[in-house]
């Protein structure tokens, strides 16, 4: 190949791990996490589990079933009245 398809090549590929990447950043560009436990009623973030539905669907808070998106590094050291966020579902 010559320069101008290598550089087509890596531009095409640099753009696809772009929308890849997109899925799970907000608009700030920070990479984000499902936290579980988190939560106050009605602000979570989506469907988490057997009998709930999506967002806001929480009805009270720090439900180990419910997720907050958080920024990715942070859920574990969450402290809340019921212990630690955590990265999977917190069964009552």
């Amino acid at each position: 190949m010559n320069n101008i398809a290598l550089t087509a090549a890596a531009l095409a590929l640099a753009s696809l791990a772009g929308v890849a990447v997109a899925g799970n950043t907000p608009s700030t560009g920070a990479a984000m996490e499902k936290c579980y436990g988190v939560a106050m009623a009605g602000k979570n973030d989506c469907k988490a589990g057997a009998g709930t539905t999506c967002a806001g669907s929480a009805k009270k808070d720090y439900d180990g079933m419910h997720w907050k998106n958080v920024p990715a590094g942070t859920c574990t050291t969450i402290k809340t009245p019921n212990g630690m966020g955590s990265l999977t579902p917190i069964k009552s």
